[in-house]
């Protein structure tokens, strides 16, 4: 049985995506339920897909101090700090408790393949890679967490989780035990991912691209859309203000590389685990932002343990209908969304789909609703059964 944590507040939180480059706009589409899903515009070939691409990552260049890490993962993860005040309050974070003690914790899939693909794309006569990314920093898995770390100007801890989809949900838990055991007075924790072309024809040759836009529970659902995103999020102890992380589950399916335990059985140990630690049943949670990415196996397996586990009013949907399945960086859009409903009381439902499959739970919503959210759940499902839930709340549970 796992024991209960202490509540961690969120004192500030950002997300830039295909439906917003702040959480203003995003929760703008998600109000208006306008899509970022646009078709592949990306590769420069003839791939039948829709994704969320971030308008205005190639016109917008790092500050000349940081042209050491120009690349496009890093551009949108600057895109990403610089949004909702948050690099403000990293530094007022940074005056209260020092550089040293602000842990800094970031998933990513792909860090800054697109990099190395570009690299290899415009070798010299010589067989070196052109000047600008020359730099193996580039080239790393922890491409992004130097460059954060150094754009925050931060010295503290400083770690890269690479757990496929979950990697930015599983940074909330990182955080949560890295602040308990007296390693860091806070920490920043987030994910970014950005579009390349390993990633699009990777998803392809399993065959999981949509041809249209993802129907996420849809009875004639086709597959997911990707999707490309920042977000961030600053943890403290006992900030003034801002919604509270209340509990986490984490667990491993270790069945399969690609497709989720047919019964969820690593979803119900997350969720459970969730639960216990936040001292909650299920019937507290007003809201879960379910993982649901359009996929026949996921969206049946997932469906099916939340119809087993939750009551029938408990609301459910999916949002990736507005900003396509960010890998590595939808753990922390989608918890920022779950802090959105929380904060403003919109409860998305799920768009694009026309119908949710017959064969799935009532808890599963089409159309927005407005409603009283106390406490939310985020859930992440990665590849190889990497799975972790994170509970919210506006207030601490008694």
């Amino acid at each position: 049985m796992v024991e209960r944590i202490p509540a961690l507040r969120i004192s500030s939180f950002t997300a830039c995506s295909a439906a917003g480059a702040n959480t203003r706009e995003l929760l703008a589409a998600l109000r208006d339920r306008r899509s970022g899903l646009s078709p592949n515009n990306f590769t420069g070939q003839s791939l039948l897909t829709w994704i969320g691409r971030v308008p205005g990552v190639e016109e917008s260049p790092l500050p000349a101090v940081m042209a050491s890490w120009e690349s496009r993962n890093n551009r949108l993860a600057w895109m990403g700090i610089s949004g909702d005040g948050f690099y403000g309050a990293v530094t007022a974070a940074r005056q209260r408790y020092g550089k040293d003690r602000i842990a800094l914790v970031l998933g990513t899939s792909t860090s800054s393949m697109g990099a190395t693909e570009e690299g290899y794309r415009t070798l010299q006569p010589d067989g070196m890679f052109p000047p600008h990314l020359r730099a193996e920093i580039l080239h790393e898995p922890h491409a992004l967490g130097d460059f954060v770390q150094h754009a925050l100007e931060l010295t503290g801890i400083s770690l890269t989780v690479a757990t496929a989809c979950s990697s930015s949900a599983k940074v909330f838990a990182i955080a949560e035990r890295l602040l308990r055991a007296g390693l860091a007075d806070a920490a920043v924790v987030g994910g970014v991912d950005s579009l390349c072309g390993s990633v699009l024809f990777g998803f392809n040759s399993l065959e999981l691209l949509s041809p249209e836009p993802c129907r996420p529970f849809d009875p004639a659902r086709r597959g997911l859309s990707l999707g490309e995103a920042a977000g961030f999020a600053l943890l403290e102890r006992d900030a003034p203000s801002g919604p509270w992380l209340v509990g986490y589950g984490e667990s491993s399916d270790a069945h399969h590389m690609s497709a989720p335990h047919p019964e969820g059985l690593g979803a119900r140990v997350a969720i459970q685990d969730a639960l216990h630690r936040a001292g909650l049943d299920p019937e507290a949670i007003d809201y879960i932002n379910m993982h649901g990415t359009a996929t026949q196996k996921n969206d049946e397996t997932e469906a099916r343990v939340v119809a087993d586990l939750f009551p029938f009013n408990t609301r459910a949907s999916s949002t990736k209908g507005w900003t396509g399945h960010t890998l590595g960086a939808a753990g922390i859009v989608e918890a920022v969304v779950t802090l959105l409903a929380i904060n403003s009381g919109l409860v998305p439902g799920t768009l694009n789909s026309s119908s949710i499959d017959p064969a799935f739970g009532p808890q599963l919503r089409l159309d927005n609703e407005q409603a009283d959210v106390r406490f939310a759940m985020s859930q992440s499902f990665g590849f190889g059964g990497s799975n972790c839930v994170l509970i919210f709340g506006r207030e601490r549970p008694r």
